[in-house]
């Protein structure tokens, strides 16, 4: 009977457990003998290959430059917005779901959108032409315009996808007791002082998984650039489409993949040593 009561965790976790290798274990196993094998033995050619293309680098250089531009500004503006949630202005329900409707947008609709604003004939241009100032429009999507093509995918990726980090952030602040703030007020503390040293400091859980989270989904951002530059501006996700899709080289691909695997988790990780809480850094 003890045996029994013992098991029953486990067998209750079957399913998921089983779930998980079916979904992740096993299409990563795949993807490392993929990335690592040719005609049955172990071989790096598959990476030589991938690094060997001037496209990988540019793409890395990329994602990381917008992983380093974007989450931040999200993070600021996820937090200034739910300050003002949290300050009950007058329709504040409405300020919430307006802000969420990215969510609902899907990623090639997202750029597709932006797409129509920014392309050469699009309503930005438009209204630089009808304004008189610019003669023809700006080629915000030149292949030879990279600063105007990151600026593009930029802007786009933070009207898509800051609303994720802000619904996180909300109900972080929702559970932050509001008798914290009003005791600091009690001893004259500014709004700016409150924000550094009570409010920021309980919502390092909620910005751990919004940092961590935000990050991986910026690793794989595709769609939004796919749609407004193509391959004139790559990204990782991007070449892993390439190299499997386009060009029919599934163990390329699989490099690719692990590339951005391997930055996933190591941004997880840093995150998570960085982010803490005071008592979590003690143990």
């Amino acid at each position: 009977m003890r045996g029994a009561l013992l098991r029953s965790p486990w067998l209750l976790l079957t399913p998921s457990i089983v779930l998980l290798l079916a979904l992740f274990g096993w299409p990563l196993v795949s993807g490392v003998l993929a990335a690592f094998t040719q005609d049955g033995g172990f071989t790096l050619a598959h990476w030589q290959r991938l690094f060997g293309d001037p496209y990988f680098f540019e793409a890395l250089r990329n994602t990381v430059l917008l992983i380093v531009i974007v989450v931040p500004v999200q993070l600021v503006l996820a937090v200034a917005m739910s300050l003002l949630i949290q300050a009950k202005p007058r329709f504040a329900s409405g300020h919430f779901y307006l802000w969420c409707i990215p969510l609902a947008i899907s990623e090639l609709a997202a750029g597709l959108v932006w797409l129509s604003i920014f392309d050469g004939r699009g309503y930005l241009n438009s209204l630089l032409v009808s304004l008189g100032l610019s003669e023809h429009g700006v080629q915000w999507l030149s292949y030879d315009n990279t600063f105007t093509m990151l600026l593009t995918v930029v802007l786009a990726e933070i009207w898509r996808a800051t609303s994720l980090v802000f619904v996180i952030v909300v109900a972080g602040v929702q559970m932050v007791p509001r008798e914290y703030d009003e005791a600091a007020q009690v001893f004259g503390a500014s709004f700016w002082q409150r924000l550094r040293h009570v409010t920021l400091p309980l919502l390092k859980p909620s910005l751990q998984v919004a940092l961590i989270l935000r990050t991986i989904l910026a690793l794989q951002a595709f769609a939004v650039a796919q749609a407004l530059t193509g391959r004139d501006f790559p990204l990782l996700v991007g070449e892993t489409y390439e190299w499997y899709v386009g060009l029919q080289n599934p163990a390329v691909a699989s490099a690719v993949a692990l590339v951005v695997l391997g930055l996933s988790l190591g941004t997880a990780v840093l995150y998570l040593r960085t982010v803490r809480n005071p008592a979590e850094a003690a143990t």
